[in-house]
C-alpha cells in the first residue's frame, strides 16, 4: 500500500468481513489478493460477496471512491484459485439505486474465472454452485 488513508482503511474493513487479505494495491484498478477459507476447486461466491460488501459499505460511507476492483483468490501464496472483477461504475450504479444487488452480483460473477477451468475444460465443474453473490 502506498499510504493513502482512504485505501489504507480498506484492509481492516475487508478483514472485519472475514477476508484474509494477502495484498491490496490502491489505484485504478484496486488490486485485491486474498486467501480463501474455502480452498476447493472453485471460488466461493459468498466470500466474493463479503469482499464486495466491505467495499460497498465503504463507498456508501464515503470512505472509498469506487474504482475497478480486480480480485485474485489464492489457496496459498502463489496458488491462484481464480479471479474476478467489479467495475467502478457498477459500485456507483448500485449505491445510487440504478441497478439491484442481484444485477451487481450477476455482473461480477460473469467475470469470474477459475484457474482449474483451463485444466478441467468441459467437465462442467466450474458451472456448479449458486449463481448469486450474497449481499
Amino acid at each position: 500500500m502506498t499510504g493513502d488513508e482512504r485505501t489504507a482503511d480498506l484492509e481492516p474493513e475487508l478483514r472485519s468481513y472475514g477476508i484474509s487479505v494477502e495484498s491490496i494495491d490502491e489505484g485504478d484498478p484496486l488490486e485485491l489478493t486474498y486467501m480463501t477459507a474455502f480452498p476447493g476447486r472453485e471460488v466461493h461466491h459468498g466470500e466474493i460477496g463479503r469482499a464486495l460488501n466491505a467495499l460497498i459499505d465503504e463507498a456508501e460511507a464515503d470512505e472509498w471512491d469506487p474504482v475497478r476492483v480486480e480480485g485474485t483468490v489464492v489457496r496459498s501464496p502463489g496458488d491462484v484459485l481464480g479471479t474476478w472483477r467489479a467495475e467502478g461504475e457498477w459500485f456507483e450504479a448500485l449505491t445510487s439505486y440504478e441497478i439491484s444487488e442481484t444485477e451487481f452480483s450477476a455482473r461480477v460473477l460473469d467475470t469470474l474465472s477459475h484457474e482449474a477451468e483451463a485444466v478441467d475444460a468441459g467437465d462442467g465443474a466450474a458451472d456448479a454452485g449458486d449463481p448469486e453473490v450474497d449481499r
